[in-house]
């Protein structure tokens, strides 16, 4: 019988050929080996297909690894693919266009035997954007602990860096297939509400920023959706005060940063919907 792997590594892509090739290379050559690799295509149309195919071509490997296509339905459909077909106890992602350290699975094994009653763990990140390495601002601190306060300014867990237990899907779910972007955004609040998190302070993963088709490039407003998490979150989650309040104070700010680049780019539409979620926003507890 074969052993059932420890993690689950899902990989989506949508014509990212090239840096898929560093990706999977950077899963491949791991130090710790109980893992099986999932590869989700997202309807690519360049030769995704054939490289991967020409990569995992070494039979002692191929058992490792499950290729899966689907028609284009976006980052979100393609996590839950791989989510839906995976067996790991605990299940990581690494975005197309970024890769691993050769230890990531390792150390985050060790984390995980260290502290068993975690589900959720994250690590630091180097980012590099147009080949130059990025200096973190303050806000983009990594959290531990309780992170639902800083889950809700900002995306504060790197998707790429997180490994969760298998357990929080079944007891969540996925990710919303409605959102284009911003779906670990929408994820992350969730999660935070109801689980800790455990921060692995080492450098784990890098990641490659400022090329064209990034999902944060294909939509000038990516507070629309971070407007449209929260307000979909307030609307359906049971919360305690403070953190109804927090959430509640938070899409009201967004929806007035909104509203104030909306005046400026002389877009009266758009100022008059952002300026309806503000009115119809209840302290109290409910819209």
């Amino acid at each position: 019988m074969a052993q059932k792997p420890f993690f689950s590594v899902v990989v989506p892509t949508y014509n990212r050929a090239d840096f898929l090739k560093i990706a999977i290379e950077s899963v491949l050559t791991q130090t710790f080996k109980n893992y099986e690799l999932l590869i989700v295509d997202d309807g690519s149309i360049d030769n995704t297909a054939e490289n991967i195919k020409s990569q995992v071509s070494n039979s002692k490997i191929q058992t490792k690894i499950k290729y899966f296509y689907q028609k284009n339905r976006g980052p979100a459909a393609a996590r839950n693919k791989g989510i839906k077909n995976s067996n790991g106890e605990f299940i990581c992602f690494l975005d197309s266009d970024d890769r691993w350290t050769k230890d990531k699975l390792n150390i985050t094994f060790d984390y995980t035997k260290k502290h068993p009653d975690c589900k959720i763990f994250h690590s630091e990140e180097i980012w590099y954007r147009n080949g130059c390495l990025l200096t973190p601002r303050i806000k983009h601190k990594k959290p531990s602990g309780n992170v639902f306060t800083q889950a809700l300014k900002l995306c504060c867990l790197g998707i790429s860096t997180a490994a969760i237990h298998a357990s929080v899907f079944k007891s969540l779910g996925g990710f919303d297939e409605y959102f284009p972007a911003c779906e670990d955004y929408e994820f992350w609040l969730r999660a935070s509400l109801k689980y800790q998190v455990t921060l692995i302070p080492e450098y784990l993963t890098i990641k490659e920023g400022g090329h064209r088709d990034q999902q944060s490039k294909k939509y000038e407003a990516m507070d629309i959706f971070r407007i449209q998490a929260l307000k979909k979150f307030l609307e359906r989650e049971t919360l305690p005060p403070e953190k109804y309040n927090a959430a509640y104070n938070e899409l009201k700010l967004k929806c007035l940063i909104y509203i104030q680049g909306a005046l400026k780019r002389q877009k009266p539409h758009q100022v008059k919907k952002y300026q309806e979620i503000v009115n119809n926003l209840n302290p109290d507890g409910k819209f």
